[in-house]
């Protein structure tokens, strides 16, 4: 058996094992959301015909000829009873594009479509494209929206990293045919993280932005914006207003994206976004959700304190350390929730719930009070009405849980 066999024997076998293997949920978890065991994709899960050429009179070593880098950020969509992520696929090139992936359960056995995404380009064409989120409007189609980056045409020549981000919008009908739209207009200089409503507001199209004033500052931008527009085949905002903004010294301090398009429940729209701050090993990005009025998408009525996801064990480490990010989320027939979340911009995760956990964490959990004072209140009034309940109880369970502690007085 020569080289050629061996490998490619041993890269089979490798990729059955991955495909096939079971993700169960990790336990007791925090009561809002189970973690799963492994990441649902990777690098590896690339088809092996997308990196070698597999005729071995061109290749006898059986070299990696365009290899994949990393998959992360998709955007999610339950269809006919499948499972579909719009994975970002991240080439040893550094250019990004998107692939379809399937499942029949939502956290394993995920597959790419034999082809990546050819996705049409306009009369300016992108350098890359990243991010899609997929939102199956009321109009009957199914549209992605993504960050379509270009060098900045005023950058000087030898200026290679200025850049210029923008929402790319596309619609479909069965993720394999794609028609390309025009990119969205909007008053801000740049635009990342937009996100369609799913359904019309006062008939016309919604859309959640991320208004900024640079390729990665936000600048002025004060948080996720609202925009109004008429027709997504030429897709003006005209005036864009913040619906949840960013506030010093929290989990959103320096920029906050929406994540995928917000769940409709019974109490209102339920969002989860992504919230960055600085710290000192630079950016630090975690998930965090909020919940909007049904009637009135713009009106928060409620915001659970601190983070939702935050990375954690090797979800910390990756390309761009210490990211936790979204841009899909599914619910399915049964009301069951599946978040997929990136890690460090390198694998991509999911996290599962109900409709009814979510709605209880995000109703339930009281607000960030802002300052330590009022934190170290907020903490106390709860550790109080715990040790009430527990005294009241005083069953063998409470006397376990009070005999881990120390009384202070």
């Amino acid at each position: 058996m020569n080289t050629y066999q061996k490998r490619l024997i041993q890269l089979i076998e490798d990729q059955e094992t991955l495909l096939n293997r079971e993700n169960p949920p990790i336990h007791p978890g925090n009561g809002i959301f189970h973690r799963h065991s492994y990441p649902v994709l990777t690098e590896k899960h690339a088809p092996l015909f997308w990196s070698y050429d597999l005729d071995p009179e061109s290749n006898p070593h059986l070299m990696e000829r365009i290899g994949v880098h990393c998959v992360f950020n998709a955007g999610a969509l339950f269809l006919d009873g499948k499972y579909y992520l719009c994975a970002r696929v991240e080439g040893n090139d550094r250019k990004s594009f998107f692939a379809i992936a399937e499942s029949p359960n939502g956290v394993d056995n995920f597959r790419f479509w034999n082809h990546p995404v050819t996705m049409p380009e306009t009369e300016i064409p992108d350098t890359n494209v990243y991010d899609m989120r997929l939102t199956k409007h009321e109009d009957g189609w199914i549209y992605g929206l993504f960050c379509t980056e270009r060098k900045d045409p005023n950058a000087s020549t030898s200026d290679l990293s200025s850049a210029v981000a923008q929402c790319g919008i596309t619609r479909t009908k069965d993720l394999k045919t794609w028609e390309r739209l025009p990119d969205l207009k909007t008053p801000s200089p740049q635009q990342r993280n937009v996100v369609l409503h799913p359904e019309f507001v006062d008939g016309k199209y919604a859309l959640y932005t991320r208004p900024q004033d640079g390729f990665i500052d936000a600048g002025s931008g004060g948080g996720i914006g609202w925009g109004l527009c008429h027709d997504m085949t030429q897709a003006i905002i005209e005036k864009e207003s913040i619906i949840d903004q960013r506030a010093y010294h929290t989990i959103k301090e320096s920029k906050n994206g929406q994540g995928d398009a917000p769940i409709k429940t019974d109490k209102g729209w339920l969002h989860i976004a992504h919230g960055v701050r600085g710290c000192a090993s630079g950016l630090r990005y975690v998930l965090y959700a909020f919940m909007t009025d049904l009637n009135d998408p713009t009106n928060q009525i409620h915001s659970p304190g601190g983070f939702f996801i935050a990375p954690e064990g090797e979800e910390l480490v990756g390309d761009v350390m210490n990211v936790a990010f979204t841009n899909g989320t599914i619910v399915n027939d049964r009301n069951e929730v599946f978040i997929y979340y990136a890690s460090s911009d390198t694998r991509l995760h999911v996290a599962t719930t109900t409709v009814e956990k979510l709605v209880d964490y995000v109703t339930n959990t009281p607000a960030d009070p802002l300052y330590t004072a009022a934190c170290v209140k907020q903490r106390n009034a709860l550790i109080d009405r715990n040790l009430a309940y527990l005294e009241e109880k005083d069953d063998s369970l409470s006397q376990r849980i009070k005999a881990l502690q120390i009384c202070d007085y």
